[in-house]
């Protein structure tokens, strides 16, 4: 088959990686797959007035993204704008990765493909544009999404009942550790994200609450974007900006638990990444957590906004004997040992080639 994914202009976040794991898996699967985006556009220039007149530094975004290396297609359209069906190859399969494509999947012609929406994540948590975010999912196109509440969701708010369920898994030729014993130092680790849905405050008020009953609390947190003032770390955190993957990987196998605070998520790729690492995790009730988190037997869960409840899970971890800590972290890899990208893929393929 030929297949389109149809995606926004490249960037370092998890909804993209995802993408491009499928891209590349279905290329090696046979098929012929290209990713058509636009190129980032220069902010424009009332935005970056703006930015000087209140001395803040305008927004940047890294040069890299993970469609980089992928071994499929890829297609960079230098314009702003809609898709045009010029910018498109015909396929068999057109996939929208995100709500402003799923509009511009929707008008193209059938020769670009059957029209699929991957949803990642339920996109209504912007103010401005929830409402035309909200309509993407009345689209009629055919819905691939990577967690239970999402399928819920479109059935309850959608009424869209014929949603696929492709979970996502973790890549464990990159994320991947020996058996170890807890570190000499206590260690939480946490990506560092100031998007506010990331629930970077909740995840910051919670480490405060750890410190006060471990002074030498060790943080290792990684970022894809530069730390801001406004969200400051401990001074003794340790900040990694875009590590590699494997940097990454050794990062995860450092700690003693991983925190997860998000407010809302439509999946939240490192629980996984940090389970692969053999890492328990102290995460809030939204994305796979509620799934992969078993409390007591490879991490906590907490209520959304409870720094608190964090920060008791993450005591515990930490205060747990040696032996009680290797069976939390031999249950964390457990738990995502026998779904590979590979059985995904295969899902993910079975839903494309569906009559």
């Amino acid at each position: 088959m030929k297949i389109t994914f149809l995606s926004p202009p490249p960037n370092l976040t998890g909804g993209q990686r995802v993408n491009a794991i499928y891209a590349e898996r279905l290329q090696a699967r046979g098929h012929e797959v290209t990713v058509v985006a636009r190129k980032r556009q220069p902010l424009p220039l009332q935005q970056r007035l703006k930015s000087r007149l209140k001395l803040q530094k305008p927004q940047s975004f890294p040069d890299v993204s993970h469609y980089d290396t992928m071994k499929a297609g890829l297609k960079l359209i230098d314009r702003a704008g809609s898709f045009m069906p010029d910018d498109l190859p015909d396929a068999d399969v057109l996939v929208a990765t995100w709500w402003e494509t799923a509009f511009h999947a929707a008008r193209m012609p059938p020769e670009k493909g059957r029209q699929f929406y991957f949803v990642q994540h339920h996109e209504v948590h912007n103010q401005m544009t929830r409402h035309l975010s909200a309509g993407s999912y009345y689209l009629p196109l055919k819905k691939i999404t990577i967690a239970g509440w999402l399928v819920d969701e479109m059935a309850r708010t959608y009424g869209d009942h014929d949603v696929a369920l492709v979970p996502n898994s973790v890549d464990q030729s990159l994320f991947h550790a020996p058996e170890r014993p807890k570190q000499p130092r206590p260690t939480v680790g946490l990506m560092y994200s100031t998007t506010p849905f990331k629930g970077l405050d909740t995840a910051l008020e919670a480490l405060h609450k750890v410190q006060q009953a471990w002074p030498d609390l060790r943080i290792i947190a990684f970022s894809k974007d530069p730390y801001h003032q406004d969200f400051a770390l401990p001074k003794s955190a340790e900040r990694h900006l875009r590590p590699a993957q494997d940097d990454l990987r050794k990062l995860y196998a450092q700690c003693d638990a991983f925190l997860f605070a998000s407010r809302t998520e439509g999946f939240g790729l490192p629980v996984l990444e940090a389970m692969a690492c053999r890492t328990p995790v102290v995460g809030t009730r939204t994305g796979c957590a509620p799934d992969a988190i078993t409390p007591g037997r490879n991490g906590y869960l907490a209520d959304i906004g409870d720094a608190e409840g964090l920060a008791q899970g993450l005591i515990q971890v930490l205060k747990a004997p040696q032996e009680e800590w290797k069976a939390l972290s031999a249950a964390a890899h457990a738990y995502v040992k026998d779904y590979s990208w590979e059985d995904a893929t295969a899902l993910f393929e079975k839903v494309l080639t569906a009559p």
